[in-house]
């Protein structure tokens, strides 16, 4: 069997968000197993491209050999069904799903139901599809009609790391990595520490700042109501020189998501072995146990406030779930396991 597959991404693969870390280093462990890989741009503006980006998308993927599987990244397949469709009978597709678009938090109702029915049709075109957690297998069989002898679970590999030494003064330092988008929840973290003014603690948040320029601006200005300036830091991206660093100097990781396919930040944080607060919502219990965290209903300001107040009051609290949280880690996949994971499922297509 010829080991040749083309990766399709939209925009740029540096992108820092987790998606693209994942795509980043799955096509590395794919090409380190003998499989050669076509990296194919199609284009910006997905999940809500332009005709012209659809255009180009098109053209870029008829390009590709005829026979050569085509993996493509779930935030541009959901919204190209018809593109699926006219590929399908000449390449096999491999559906890499993140996350369910619809599940985007913010979304219309309206905008929702288009994003549902049109990544339910460009699915039903995939020969196969992964995704990274079991959490979402059960979503896209459930709701999405794929059978489940399609699909394929890959979850994130997650590196070894340092165990976190902490913060070296009493004003406890909290730690949030995600890009500043709705799902992320940032408004309900902000709300629930305006409510902890009291407690000694500051918020590092390193994420993206100009995936949703709106997000962004109504955090600044969130954090600006409560009077928050000086204790919340808004970083933007970092490079992973100084999210290293911020790991290694946090007491408490916290991440109020709405959803999360899975939860790559949840994971990195348990392998520095920081006590983790976040959300029920997704895959979240799936990758950080009762044991290491303390999981609040998303969108629920009162109990997030609760969770991070007892965290931060309650040194032995925080250092049996630091000491779970490393156990934990010792659980998580690794690259070179979730590389092999992708490449049996490119297999079976090839």
């Amino acid at each position: 069997m010829v080991k040749r597959a083309a990766f399709a991404v939209p925009g740029s693969l540096e992108t820092p968000t987790g998606g693209y870390g994942y795509d980043r280093r799955i096509i590395a462990e794919l090409e380190r197993l003998g499989w050669p890989i076509e990296l194919v741009d199609i284009g910006e503006g997905f999940p809500w491209p332009s005709e012209a980006t659809r255009s180009a998308a098109r053209a870029r993927l008829l390009q590709v050999r005829t026979g050569w599987p085509i993996v493509i990244d779930g935030l541009a397949l959901g919204v190209l069904p018809d593109l699926a469709a006219e590929l399908a009978p000449r390449n096999p597709l491999l559906a890499l799903v993140h996350h369910p678009l619809a599940l985007e938090w913010g979304l219309s109702a309206g905008e929702a139901e288009r994003l549902r029915h049109s990544e339910r049709a460009a699915l039903a075109s995939a020969h196969g599809v992964v995704v990274t957690s079991a959490a979402t297998a059960r979503l896209i069989v459930a709701d999405y009609d794929v059978p489940a002898d399609r699909v394929s679970v890959a979850r994130p590999g997650t590196d070894p790391a340092p165990r976190a030494r902490g913060s070296e003064h009493g004003m406890l330092h909290l730690l949030s990595v995600g890009a500043i988008v709705p799902r992320k929840g940032f408004d309900v973290l902000v709300a629930a520490l305006a409510t902890l003014a009291g407690v000694q603690w500051r918020l590092s948040i390193a994420g993206d700042l100009t995936r949703d320029a709106a997000a962004a601006e109504k955090l600044r200005s969130e954090i600006a109501r409560h009077g928050l300036t000086k204790r919340i830091e808004l970083l933007g991206a970092v490079p992973s020189e100084r999210l290293a660093t911020l790991y290694d100097t946090a007491d408490l990781f916290v991440l109020a998501s709405h959803f999360e396919g899975y939860g790559m930040a949840y994971a990195e944080a348990l392998a520095h072995g920081l006590p983790v607060i976040g959300t029920t919502a997704g895959a979240i219990p799936e990758t950080v146990p009762r044991e290491a965290g303390l999981l609040v209903a998303p969108g629920d300001t009162a109990a997030l406030a609760d969770a991070l107040h007892r965290a931060i009051t309650d040194t032995r609290l925080r250092r049996g779930l630091a000491e779970a949280a490393l156990a934990a880690a010792r659980q998580l996949p690794t690259w070179p396991q979730s590389g092999a994971i992708f490449a049996r499922a490119l297999e079976k297509l090839a």
